[in-house]
């Protein structure tokens, strides 16, 4: 079984910015790897284009098997998008991306 990057690129109005990126540290991600069905993750800003409308994170968590995020998806993901919707709505733009590594070198 291959390993699966599960990607969520998030555009983020500056009003919210530090709020946001507070609470998804604290909250969201550990929420997310709560739910054990990812080994780890990753947080990026994106520097490659101008942030005058809101900044762009990718947050990218990673698994060993495409079940694991199955389950995830069945189980653990509805209710973690509705916290964010609820706190949030109308001032991020979401979307969801699944990969499968094919080949990897070095960190």
């Amino acid at each position: 079984m291959a390993k699966i990057l599960y990607n969520v690129t998030v555009k983020v109005d500056h009003d919210i910015h530090s709020h946001w990126l507070e609470w998804l540290q604290q909250h969201h991600i550990p929420a997310v790897l709560e739910t054990g069905c990812f080994t780890g993750y990753r947080l990026m800003r994106l520097i490659s284009e101008p942030d005058d409308d809101g900044f762009t994170y990718s947050i990218q968590y990673t698994c060993k098997h495409l079940s694991a995020y199955e389950r995830y998806i069945n189980f653990f993901s509805e209710g973690l998008r509705q916290q964010s919707e609820k706190l949030y709505k109308g001032k991020t733009v979401i979307f969801r991306t699944v990969l499968e590594y094919v080949d990897e070198f070095g960190q």
